[in-house]
């Protein structure tokens, strides 16, 4: 398959700015593995850190959303844009208020999302095992993996709250940091 013209180029000119910005990448690789350790390190700070930006998050959305709903009140759907909004601006009000016992809550859907994705992928892999021959089984693990997070998470609880969502996302910002670390080293090594 041959790529267009235009995607050489992009993609010669996204090369040049890794090259030119490596120190920048290592950089920001650095901080994101330094939090990613922190958040493992003391998760249940991390968990209250990340319930908190998430209410902040809801509350500006929100507010966004009623601002917009309310400047345009003829649009149809009003009603429910409203409640939308103000659904978000609760949201986001009872996230910041109750950071402790919100981030129980985050933790519960956590749990659960991680059980739903399992499944969900076990059946995904079990459907394409054919297509796929031997790789499936990868996918099969993958959801299995997800159960057995959702196992730890929601037996553990009210006390996995206090460290779940730390330590997925100091995992994360841990994942993430070393990928930057390493795409910033090897544009180093060509530049």
């Amino acid at each position: 398959m041959t790529m267009p013209p235009d995607f050489a180029e992009l993609q010669s000119k996204m090369s040049e700015a890794v090259r030119a910005h490596w120190k920048a990448f290592l950089i920001e690789g650095i901080v994101l593995v330094v939090l990613g350790l922190a958040a493992m390190i003391v998760p249940p700070i991390a968990s209250i850190a990340v319930t908190v930006m998430l209410g902040w998050m809801f509350l500006l959305a929100g507010l966004a959303a009623l601002l917009m709903t309310l400047w345009a009140r003829q649009v149809p759907g009003f009603v429910w844009s409203l409640i939308s909004a103000v659904l978000g601006i609760a949201a986001g009000i009872v996230l910041l208020t109750r950071p402790a016992e919100s981030t129980l809550t985050l933790t519960v859907v956590v749990g659960i999302y991680f059980l739903a994705e399992g499944v969900a992928t076990i059946m995904y892999a079990l459907q394409h095992r054919k297509e796929l021959s031997e790789r499936w089984s990868w996918l099969a693990i993958s959801g299995l993996m997800d159960i057995l997070i959702a196992f730890f998470i929601i037996s553990g609880l009210p006390g996995s709250a206090a460290w779940a969502i730390g330590v997925l996302v100091g995992i994360n910002l841990l994942i993430g940091g070393s990928s930057l670390i390493g795409m910033a080293l090897a544009a180093r090594n060509k530049a």
